[in-house]
C-alpha cells in the first residue's frame, strides 16, 4: 500500500492516499445518496473515500450481514448495486417514505411552477428531454403576437415538434375549436408548463434520469395532492482496503463521500470472485488457493458433509475445472422421507433395472413410447368394466402388451361417441392355452395399477444405462462404488434416475486434505471467493492423485429446479368424455355372481418389491364404492373371486388401506403376485 497515509482516531485505524486528502476538499463531496442516483453502472467499479461519518469508540459496523456506519477516511470499492425501494420525501412537510421497487400505484409529473420567458427556453431548459415527453402543453399568461393572429391570456398550446427554428404547435380556443400554429424559437412571452395525462411506475421513472429529477403526486390515492421528490435506494456492495469480507450497504446511509477513482488507483482491494467467475478463467489459472469471503446461502440446494465446510475464512483448493456429465436419482417415495442425488457419469458401482409401476394408461403411454419393443404389464388390482365408456375389464395377474396408441370411438352420453386416443394392448395367455390372443383397448384417460414385466436380469453401469435406455428409469444399487468410503445409494430398494444434465463444475479439496476432492456445481452454490498467495501443499512435479466423491446429496429445491430446467411441452393427460364422471355416480349396481372378499377387497400391490409412483390424473368423483362386474380369468384362476374396485375421496385420491388389516393379509397377497411375475419372467427369460 504504497502512498497511502495512516491516520489513527481514537484507537482505530484508517487509511487514505494523498492525493485523496486534496480531492475531499473539492467541490466533489456529495451525499452517498445523491451520488448513487447519478451513478451509471458502466462505470463500475468506483472508489470512494468517506469524508463526513460517524464514529464509535466501539464501532458494530456490520447488523444483519449490512453495513450501518462508517467513519471518516474510510475507502471504498463499490463493485455492483442493486435498487431495492424508493424514498420519497413531500416537499411541503418534509416527510419522506419508502415504497418497494414493485409498488403498483402510479404517479404524474407536478410541472415546476416557473415561467419560460422564450419559447426557445421552454424547448432547451426543462429538466425532463423534450422528445421523450411530447407532447407538452402550456399556458400562456401574456399576449403573443403570430404575424396578424394574437393569442389572447390564457392560452392553452400544445407542442407537437420542433422544426429547425420553429415550434408546430395546436392551438385550444375557447370553444375547444382546435388549429395549429408556428410559433418561433425567439417568441417572448410568460409560458408554464400545465400537468400531463401521461402516468408513470416507480420503475419507469427511475429507469430515466431525465424523470428521476422531476417531482410526482400519486394518482388515485388519499396522498394524491402530495408533491413528492423520488430518490433511488440500491444495495450497495463493495470492498474495503482493510477488510476482506464482502460489504453491503444502504445507499440512504447519511454520509458524504467523494469520487477518489481517478487519483487514487495504487490502493489494493480484495477482489471477490463468484464460482461462475472462477469457472471462466482460463485454465492456466488452475489449481490455486483460494479464501472463502462468504459461505453459501442458508437454503442450500446441496446436502452433503463438505458443503458445511465452505465458511468463511475456510482456504480451498480449486484443482481444475470442468463440465461433468451427472445423473438426478430419487429414491421411490415411501413412508420414509425421500433423497435425492447428484450421481457422476463416473460412479463405479453396478445397477440392475427395476419394473415401473403405472397408476393410469397415460403413464404406460409415456413409458412406451421412450423404447423401441413393446412393453410388457401385469396388472395388479382389478379394474371395472364400464360398457357405455368404453373402459375394459381387468383382473389381477393378467398380462398385456402394449402394441401402440390410436384414435378410437367410444360412447359418450346416451347416443353421442366420441373419438379418443387408447393404449392397444394385447393380452397375453398362458402357453397352455388354445384360446387366440385378444386385443383390449385402454383410453388415456383411464385409472389403474400396472406394474412392468422385465426379462432382463442384467448388471448395467450408470453410463451403459444411459446409452441403452431413455430417462426417467428405476434401478436398484446392486454393487457399491470402490472409490466411496460409504455408498450411499446401496440399500435403496428403489431408485430413479430422474435424467441426465452437464454440470459446469469446479474440482476442489480442502487445503490440508488435498487428495479428497469433491465437485462444486457453480450454478447451484452461491458464494464468493478471492484468490490468495498461498503456496500449493505438493512440489511442482508431484501432483497428488485425488479421489473424487462421485455421489453428492442434494436438496428437494434443486430436484425442483432441475425439473424446471428440463420442462418440455409436453401435453397433460386427456380429461374423460363429459357426462361419464356423473353418470357413474348415478348409475346402479349391476348383478354379480360372486361376494368380494372383504379381507383381500381393499389391497394393492405395495410391497417394498414394488413401489408405484404417485398417479399423474385422477378424477374426481363422489365417495362412493363403484359396482363390481364379473369376468373370465386368463391367468389367475386361483385369485380370490373377486377384489373390491378403487374408492376415491371428494378430492380424487385413493382412500388408504384400512387399519384393520394384518401383516399376513398382506404377505398373501404379495407372495401371490411375486410368484406370478417371476414365472412370467422365468417364461420371458426361456423364450
Amino acid at each position: 500500500m504504497s502512498g497511502l497515509l495512516k491516520i489513527g482516531i481514537g484507537g482505530l485505524l484508517f487509511t487514505t492516499c494523498p492525493s485523496a486528502r486534496t480531492a475531499m476538499a473539492d467541490s466533489g463531496v456529495l451525499p452517498l445518496q445523491q451520488y448513487m442516483a447519478s451513478l451509471d453502472s458502466a462505470r463500475l467499479p468506483r472508489i470512494l473515500q468517506v469524508c463526513s461519518g460517524v464514529y464509535f469508540q466501539e464501532s458494530i459496523y456490520e447488523i444483519l450481514g449490512n453495513e450501518v456506519c462508517f467513519s471518516t477516511g474510510d475507502v471504498i470499492k463499490v463493485t455492483g448495486f442493486e435498487l431495492l425501494s424508493v424514498s420519497c420525501e413531500d416537499v411541503s412537510s418534509k416527510e419522506t417514505f419508502e415504497l418497494p421497487i414493485n409498488h403498483t400505484g402510479l404517479f404524474k409529473i407536478v410541472p415546476e411552477v416557473r415561467p419560460y420567458s422564450t419559447m426557445e427556453e421552454l424547448v432547451k431548459l426543462r429538466p425532463v428531454d423534450l422528445q421523450s415527453s411530447l407532447p407538452v402543453t402550456f399556458t400562456s399568461r401574456s399576449k403573443v403576437a403570430l404575424g396578424e393572429v394574437t393569442l389572447g391570456e390564457g392560452a392553452v398550446l400544445t407542442l407537437l415538434s420542433v422544426e429547425d427554428d420553429r415550434c408546430r404547435c395546436q392551438v385550444r380556443g375557447q370553444s375547444e375549436a382546435s388549429a395549429e400554429a408556428y410559433v418561433p424559437l425567439a417568441t417572448r412571452g410568460e409560458f408554464y408548463v400545465c400537468e400531463g395525462e401521461e402516468c408513470f411506475t416507480l420503475r419507469e421513472i427511475m429507469a430515466s434520469p431525465c424523470l428521476r429529477s422531476q417531482r410526482f403526486r400519486f394518482i388515485n390515492t388519499t396522498m394524491c395532492q402530495r408533491t413528492l421528490v423520488l430518490s433511488p435506494v440500491f444495495q450497495m456492495c463493495g470492498v474495503m482496503n482493510l477488510r476482506k469480507n464482502v460489504l453491503r450497504f444502504s445507499s440512504s446511509l447519511e454520509v458524504d463521500v467523494v469520487d477518489i477513482t481517478d487519483v487514487c488507483k495504487e490502493v489494493n482491494f480484495v477482489s471477490p470472485l463468484s464460482l461462475t467467475e472462477v469457472h471462466s478463467q482460463p485454465e492456466e489459472s488452475f489449481p490455486v488457493v483460494v479464501e472463502v469471503l462468504e459461505g453459501p446461502e442458508k437454503l442450500p440446494m446441496l446436502n452433503c458433509e463438505w458443503l458445511r465446510l465452505l465458511q468463511k475464512e475456510t482456504l480451498l483448493i480449486f484443482h481444475r475445472k470442468r463440465t461433468s456429465a451427472m445423473f438426478m436419482m430419487s429414491s421411490v417415495k415411501s413412508q420414509k422421507s425421500q433423497q435425492y442425488f447428484l450421481v457422476s457419469k463416473q460412479y463405479g458401482g453396478q445397477f440392475r433395472r427395476r419394473p415401473r409401476g403405472f397408476d393410469s394408461a397415460y403413464e404406460i403411454h409415456a413409458a412406451s413410447s421412450s423404447q423401441t419393443s413393446g412393453l410388457r404389464l401385469l396388472v395388479t388390482r382389478n379394474c371395472e368394466e364400464v360398457e357405455e365408456e368404453g373402459l375394459p375389464g381387468l383382473n389381477v395377474g393378467e398380462q398385456l402388451e402394449v402394441v401402440g396408441c390410436q384414435e378410437v370411438q367410444l360412447p359418450c352420453g346416451q347416443t353421442e361417441r366420441r373419438s379418443v386416443e387408447a393404449l392397444v394392448c394385447r393380452r397375453l395367455q398362458d402357453v397352455d392355452e388354445a384360446d387366440e390372443d385378444d386385443e383390449v383397448f385402454l383410453p388415456l384417460y383411464m385409472q389403474g395399477h400396472f406394474v412392468e414385466v422385465l426379462s432382463d436380469n442384467k448388471k448395467y453401469k450408470l453410463q451403459d444405462l444411459d446409452r441403452l435406455f431413455k430417462l426417467p428409469l428405476d434401478v436398484k444399487a446392486v454393487s457399491r462404488d470402490p472409490e466411496l468410503v460409504a455408498d450411499p445409494l446401496v440399500g435403496f430398494n428403489c431408485l430413479r434416475i430422474e435424467g441426465a444434465t452437464l454440470e459446469p463444475t469446479i474440482l476442489a479439496s480442502l487445503l490440508h486434505k488435498p487428495e479428497l476432492c469433491f465437485e462444486i456445481p457453480v450454478q447451484r452454490i452461491s458464494m464468493s471467493v478471492c484468490k490468495t498467495q498461498h503456496a500449493l501443499p505438493w512440489a511442482a512435479d508431484q501432483t497428488p492423485e485425488c479421489r473424487v466423491e462421485s455421489v453428492t446429496e442434494v436438496t428437494d429445491r434443486f430436484l425442483y429446479q432441475f425439473h424446471k430446467e428440463s420442462m418440455t411441452s409436453a401435453r397433460p393427460p386427456p380429461r374423460p368424455p363429459k357426462g361419464s364422471l356423473s353418470d357413474l355416480t348415478t348409475r346402479p349396481p349391476k348383478a354379480t355372481q360372486s361376494t368380494p372378499s372383504k379381507k383381500f377387497g381393499s389391497l394393492t400391490l405395495r410391497s417394498k418389491s414394488f413401489s408405484l409412483p404417485p398417479p399423474a390424473f385422477r378424477p374426481t368423483i363422489a365417495d362412493k364404492q363403484l359396482p363390481a362386474t364379473p369376468r373370465r380369468y386368463s391367468a389367475a384362476q386361483t385369485l380370490p373371486a373377486r377384489a373390491l374396485p378403487n374408492t376415491y375421496s371428494k378430492q380424487g385420491t385413493l382412500v388408504e388401506e384400512s387399519p384393520e388389516h394384518t401383516a399376513e393379509d398382506y404377505e398373501q397377497v404379495e407372495d401371490l403376485i411375486a410368484g406370478i411375475l417371476n414365472k412370467v419372467q422365468k417364461n420371458a427369460a426361456a423364450n
